[in-house]
């Protein structure tokens, strides 16, 4: 793994400097919010956030896209696929968790059975530069318990390190070593990678925020129908903000929009939570109160998602913890399901 060391006060115009030949998403402040955004003329990218409120899976998976358009002609239907071909693309300070997460959805949009063309182009388009999380984090920060770390290089073709004065730049993919001329040539030293690791150690030190992730599968798969699913969904809204907050969140709709005798197909975000997600054409709802609904999420997090790909569905951003309007904690919904 290739190693330079760049000033820290160089890092934002190196972002600048990569829009000339990408597109660039990275952490902009926006009022009270950090969020990810395409980076434009003017915009100042802000690197020394905790997280981002949005997620930057919309990258990959974004909150609406074009599937396919198509007409009808004296001849025919007439289709075109609209896989996004657009150019490449770097996604610039994304924290470890959210890096995981990529992961963590690869598993689903990209796996034998099968290959979903439009997040798959995305991804292979995007160069992922990683920002290590080395500063005490927030309370709800529990990516440790999730098969996480604060300063790791999952998901990164970059990695970069605050360890002072200068960043740490760690090539870690050939899609990464595509871009290493934008971090200079200093090579970084044995001092530089003793800080790093040091950094690590007490980064990793000051996640306090524990769960029993690992635990608590095999009890899932024996308590479906336990009154426990009766005790933590009364006070829900069904507002779904956990879900199109969470990086690993992915439940879409598909509809088509139709005027004269053209025609577009539309894939957006839905969520679990939402009570006409599994309503059925006939009325039917096999999910009909929060009840299934929490089930349902939970069960999705720390039971499905292992079983289908071995995997949590969970990297421990607390997002959902920390946004819920009524106080709803996973961490707590997990500490409880392990006593069962």
């Amino acid at each position: 793994m290739e190693k330079r060391l760049i000033k820290k006060d160089a890092l934002a115009g190196i972002a600048r400097k990569m829009t000339g030949d990408f597109a660039v998403w990275a952490p902009v402040k926006k009022e009270d919010n950090v969020l990810f955004a395409p980076l434009g003329p003017g915009d100042e990218p802000f690197f020394t956030y905790l997280n981002s409120k949005n997620a930057p899976k919309n990258v990959f998976f974004p909150h609406t896209e074009t599937m396919m358009k198509y007409t009808r002609t004296p001849q025919g239907m007439v289709f075109s696929s609209e896989v996004n071909e657009a150019g490449q693309s770097v996604l610039f300070g994304v924290r470890p968790c959210d890096a995981h997460s990529f992961v963590v959805l690869d598993k689903l949009f990209d796996q034998e059975k099968y290959r979903d063309q439009y997040y798959i182009a995305k991804r292979q388009n995007t160069t992922v530069i990683t920002l290590a999380c080395v500063k005490p984090p927030y309370v709800t920060c529990f990516c440790t318990s999730v098969d996480g770390e604060p300063v790791s290089s999952e998901g990164a073709d970059i990695l970069l390190t605050d360890i002072g004065d200068e960043y740490l730049v760690e090539i870690v993919t050939e899609k990464g070593a595509k871009l290493a001329g934008y971090f200079g040539d200093t090579k970084a030293d044995t001092q530089a990678e003793a800080k790093k690791a040091e950094l690590a150690a007490k980064a990793k030190e000051a996640i306090k925020s524990k769960i029993p992730a690992h635990e608590v599968k095999p009890i899932l798969d024996k308590n479906f129908d336990n009154p426990f699913w009766d005790t933590i969904h009364a006070k829900c809204l069904a507002c779904g903000t956990c879900t199109y907050l969470c990086p690993t969140c992915h439940c879409f709709d598909i509809s088509d929009e139709v005027i004269g005798s053209d025609g577009i197909r539309l894939r957006s975000w839905d969520s679990c939570m939402f009570p006409l997600f599994t309503k059925e054409t006939s009325g039917h709802n096999p999910r009909p109160s929060q009840k299934e609904r929490w089930r349902q999420r939970t069960m999705h997090k720390f039971k499905y998602y292992i079983d289908m790909f071995n995997t949590i569905g969970c990297v421990g951003c607390g997002r959902c913890v920390m946004y819920c309007p009524v106080n709803l904690d996973i961490r707590k919904v997990v500490e409880d399901i392990s006593k069962l």
